[in-house]
């Protein structure tokens, strides 16, 4: 069971976070006297849960309230861009209570909130923000991590927070100094499994408290990972022109089937277009075999010239 300890503020995503729930992945804020964005708490939410308007037995929707059920873990509501409540079950796993809060509810408050999460991880490269986006198992951590390991910072894992920057341009929004990787990945990357705590199925935090990059950088390319047909000759990278990148950064939005019920699909549009149209796109196509991650990582450094960027841990 997950306890309520004294309030803490957090800093993650771009905002202020004050939950009553230890939230152990997240940098608490230097300044915890000042106001902040959105509240995160315990709550009793089982009547509203059965009062919800629409959905199904995972997901419901009543005014401007999300709700999420997850069975044997949590129900959670994500209401007004500013408010997450959590009802755990019984006996439930805290680090999974914690992976749906962060990944899940996260993603629906960014999009109460007006910023775009997109489905991916993103690392620094000289100074500058690379999202590497895709479907579940594409690569996306795993990429992100053999960077890491080059002495690049992580600035998110699974959810991207985007928002517009001084000039309008799209920067990208830290999160928190921590990875999830699957053990195939671990294998892949010769890291140890003992190491680290697995904290879904296969799945194991592995966290990069040095490596973490803490502020806003500007967001300069994204990076859609695909699998190629066949084995091919390789990996190889292109990049997405004109109409083929508003749909791309679309298809890519964390939780994008929550973008109608919230009456969003104006913004979104609007939004997603100005992303694409400031940003480098490509898409990274790789062979089911034939290829290292150290492969991908030195195609990517070559495709925005920035080889003499990328520092060797």
């Amino acid at each position: 069971m997950i306890a309520c300890e004294t309030q803490t503020v957090y800093e993650a995503f771009g905002l202020r976070l004050a939950s009553e729930i230890p939230l152990r992945e997240l940098l608490p804020a230097e300044d915890q006297a000042s106001a902040a964005d959105a509240a995160i708490g315990r709550a009793d939410l089982a009547e509203a849960w059965n009062a919800r308007e629409d959905g199904d037995e995972f997901y419901g929707f009543r005014g401007n309230e999300l709700f999420v059920r997850v069975p044997d873990t949590a129900l959670f509501r994500v209401r007004g861009g500013n408010r997450i409540d959590v009802e755990p079950s019984p006996g439930a796993d805290e680090g999974v209570v914690r992976m749906y809060l962060l990944g899940t509810c996260m993603g629906a408050l960014l999009l109460q909130r007006r910023t775009i999460p997109l489905h991916g991880s993103a690392v620094v490269i000289g100074g500058e923000a690379y999202a590497f986006v895709g479907d579940s198992g594409a690569g996306k951590s795993t990429l992100a991590a053999a960077f890491v390991g080059r002495g690049c910072p992580l600035l998110s894992d699974d959810v991207i927070a985007v928002a517009a920057g001084p000039d309008r341009s799209p920067v990208a929004m830290p999160a928190y100094p921590q990875q999830k990787l699957w053990l195939e990945s671990l294998y892949r990357l010769g890291m140890e499994e003992a190491l680290y705590m697995p904290i879904y199925e296969s799945k194991y935090a592995v966290p990069v408290p040095t490596r973490f990059h803490r502020g806003p950088v500007r967001l300069a390319g994204i990076f859609e990972l695909a699998a190629a047909d066949g084995d091919g000759d390789g990996p190889k990278i292109e990049t997405i022109e004109g109409l083929a990148r508003l749909p791309t950064l679309q298809y890519h939005t964390f939780r994008r089937f929550l973008i109608p019920p919230f009456g969003l699909e104006q913004w979104h549009f609007a939004t997603a277009a100005a992303i694409a149209g400031r940003v480098a796109m490509y898409r990274l196509s790789r062979p089911k075999a034939g290829f290292t991650v150290q492969g991908l990582v030195s195609k990517v450094l070559q495709t925005i010239g920035a080889e003499e960027k990328a520092p060797l841990a």
